[in-house]
């Protein structure tokens, strides 16, 4: 019941055109050309909707789902550009096989057995290596319009903390604080759910959302990126 990417687009249409009533169209532009557009797509579509439910695993191969949700990920990026849009931050893919639902899902002993599961994980990386070469290609071919495009490291940040690299260190990275930290997720994590004691000791705050110290975290790693991209 999310919002897909082509409705998405709709609503920045209509955002433009109400921003174009309020400052003027040249303002408008220039706005939307100094404005950093984040986008983070994918992960659900592999761990819910391939995964998880059975239809689109009758539909396509791993590979060829892989090129279905990367042409939808670049039409999307081509959009924006002609929309205006200049300066773009393409989240990667997480390891998805360290992510608590799936290790409770598909591990042999979900209880006891809690490490990355690494095939899932694997469909991420070379995820991320097609997106990243077609970003590439991208920036050369719309460079000469002001267009700077990136993929950020979201897989090599995850995955630092969970193996217990870098500075922060976690005391639990294969449970989410939310509930049992198994499964709960959106609704299943509500005010009324039991919550541990100390969210910033844990890498995932549900089974699939990462806490706010991770996302910190992320972010801190990927700041050079950032700074990069929003330079004048």
């Amino acid at each position: 019941n999310v919002i897909d990417i082509p409705k998405q687009l709709e609503y920045f249409k209509e955002y433009k055109k109400r921003l174009e009533s309020a400052i003027g169209k040249k303002r408008t532009e220039n706005h939307i050309k100094k404005a950093l557009f984040i986008v983070s797509a994918g992960t659900n579509d592999f761990v819910i909707n391939y995964f998880t439910l059975p239809i689109r695993r009758k539909t396509y191969s791993i590979s060829g789902y892989q090129q279905l949700i990367l042409q939808t990920a670049t039409q999307f990026v081509q959009d924006l550009f002609e929309q205006g849009a200049r300066r773009i931050l393409f989240g990667g893919l997480p390891p998805m096989g360290c992510l608590p639902v799936v290790i409770t899902l598909f591990s042999n002993h979900a209880i006891s057995e809690r490490g990355c599961i690494d095939y899932f994980s694997s469909v991420g990386r070379q995820f991320n290596q097609m997106l990243q070469n077609e970003l590439k290609l991208m920036q050369i071919r719309l460079g000469n319009h002001g267009v700077r495009i990136y993929l950020t490291d979201t897989y090599g940040a995850l995955t630092d903390m969970i193996q217990g690299l870098g500075r922060s260190a976690f005391d639990e990275v294969s449970l989410g604080c939310c509930g049992t930290g198994y499964m709960e997720t959106a609704i299943l994590c509500n005010p009324k759910s039991y919550l541990c004691p100390d969210a910033s000791k844990y890498v995932f705050w549900d089974s699939i959302h990462p806490t706010e110290q991770t996302y910190s975290n992320v972010f801190k790693s990927l700041r050079p990126i950032v700074d990069a991209v929003i330079r004048d």
